[in-house]
Formats: structure tokens, C-alpha cells, sequence
């Protein structure tokens, strides 16, 4: 009898951790593949770019910045899409940043598959062609899943990220999965890693984490472990009490300001020398 049972629990065990392999995707990626209407968008103080077309990579602000301190491109976290980031721009735009709301193929209604590899490729070219339209100094911004993006597109020394700032990050999706899941194998079997510790190794530009004290999706470990693994000039920001979705994004937080006020630091300083 003992060993049915055992039997028994190995093979759904099994049928567990195949599923989680299969189906690893749909468990990670929740996109909103709607693509949101022009007057939804408008209403919100947005528009899309770089055109209403079907080619389009994201969301501008309808009013232009006040001022001319840079560009900021935002990649968002795993759920819904980029026009429900318009934090992002009502934030930013007063501080004098244009910002992109960049938004990933397969959400939103934009073609292509879900996963790291095309994220991060796709990511690479929305940042050439914001550059191109808008100049720099080029900052980038990562929510959650966007962190992933964000510390792979920083790692490419071809595209000029003068700073980052990485919101509820973690250092790998593999150890997020294993410190979800302990009893079960799992950092063996997640495809899209998302190693941020080994993408930010060699970034020497500042770098601005922001984690939630409460967050209930990705653990606080996961979080300060990336910190920790930084070499570059860095400083760390805890939102007490929040959580994975619930930290400040009113524009009038006065976190928006410091965060882009470190990361732009050194890069004005080197400008004016």
C-alpha cells in the first residue's frame, strides 16, 4: 500500500512539473490582447506611437513635457498593457521627460509571441526608434516583468542608458519560482529567465531600486539579493506597507523626483564637464 502511494505521488508530481514546464507561459504572462481605442487612450492623456497604425510600439503623452531633461522608456509589469501605465507619463512629464509607455508584442492587439527572447528584441528597437524621435539622455524604467526587459536592454553596449530604475525587481525568474515553490524543482524547468543579476553585472550606470515591503508576488529576498549583486552606483527605496501592486504612483509622490534626480546625476555632471 505504502508503495502505491508513493508511486502515485511521483507520478503527479510529475504531471505537476510537466504542466509547469507545458504551460509555463500562461502562467506568467497575463497580456490584455485588446487593442485599446483612441478615445480610451485620449481620455487617459495618451495617444499611440508612433502612430495610430498597427505599428505601433506604445503610448506618448499628448502634451509635451515640461522641459527637455530626457526620455524616458517604461516597460510595464506582466498583466493588462501599457495605456494602463499612464501613471508613467502624468509622473514624468512634469519633471521635464518625455515619456514612452512601451508596450509588448502579443498585448494590446500588436503581433508576435510572448516570452523573453522576442520581449527583449522587441524592447531593442522600440528604445532605437524612441531615441531616434525624441534624443536623449535615454533613461529606462522597469515594472516587475519590465525589469526583466529593461536589465536585458541595458546589457547591450551598443544603446546609450544613461539610468535605470528597476520597480519590484527580483535577481532571476528561476530563484523567484524555486522561493515560491520550494518543495518543488522549479528553477530547472523556467525557460524565460530574465537574470537580471547577471544582465546589470557589467552596467556602471546608476541604477534605482524600488521595492514594496509587503510584496506578496515577488520575495523581499529576491529583491535585495539583486540590490546587493550591483556594481553600480546605486541607492535603494522601500515603499513601507505596499504592496506588489498597490505602491505610490500619484504624481505628486515625492519618490518620482528623487529617483530620477539620482539616476540623472552623474550623467548632467559629466554633460556639463
Amino acid at each position: 500500500m505504502a508503495l502505491k502511494l508513493l508511486f502515485y505521488g511521483a507520478v503527479a508530481c510529475g504531471v505537476l512539473l510537466l504542466a509547469a514546464y507545458l504551460w509555463q507561459r500562461r502562467m506568467i504572462y497575463f497580456p490584455d490582447t485588446a487593442r485599446p481605442s483612441e478615445d480610451h487612450c485620449q481620455a487617459l492623456g495618451l495617444r499611440f506611437w508612433p502612430d495610430p497604425g498597427d505599428g505601433y510600439r506604445g503610448f506618448i503623452g499628448m502634451a509635451a513635457p515640461a522641459g527637455k531633461k530626457g526620455l524616458v522608456v517604461a516597460f510595464h509589469g506582466n498583466a493588462g498593457g501599457a495605456a494602463d501605465r499612464a501613471y508613467y507619463v502624468h509622473a514624468l512629464a512634469p519633471l521635464g521627460y518625455r515619456v514612452v509607455l512601451a508596450e509588448y508584442p502579443g498585448y494590446g492587439g500588436r503581433r508576435g509571441g510572448l516570452g523573453e527572447r522576442p520581449f527583449v528584441a522587441d524592447a531593442k528597437e522600440t528604445v532605437r526608434r524612441a531615441s531616434e524621435a525624441f534624443g536623449g539622455p535615454l533613461f529606462l524604467v522597469g515594472e516587475s516583468l519590465g525589469c526583466g526587459v529593461v536589465a536585458a536592454v541595458a546589457a547591450d553596449p551598443a544603446i546609450p542608458v544613461e539610468g535605470v530604475v528597476m520597480i519590484t525587481p527580483w535577481d532571476s525568474l528561476p530563484a523567484v519560482a524555486q522561493a515560491l515553490y520550494g518543495n518543488l524543482p522549479l528553477q530547472h524547468l523556467v525557460r524565460d529567465k530574465y537574470d537580471n543579476i547577471h544582465n546589470l553585472q557589467a552596467y556602471k550606470k546608476p541604477i534605482a531600486v524600488a521595492v514594496a515591503e509587503r510584496d506578496e508576488i515577488i520575495p523581499h529576498a529576491n529583491s535585495l539579493r539583486l540590490y546587493e549583486s550591483l556594481a553600480a552606483p546605486k541607492r535603494l527605496w522601500v515603499f513601507k506597507g505596499a504592496g506588489h501592486n498597490s505602491w505610490p504612483v500619484g504624481p505628486s509622490e515625492a519618490w518620482w523626483r528623487e529617483v530620477m534626480d539620482f539616476v540623472s546625476a552623474q550623467g548632467e555632471k559629466r554633460r556639463r564637464q
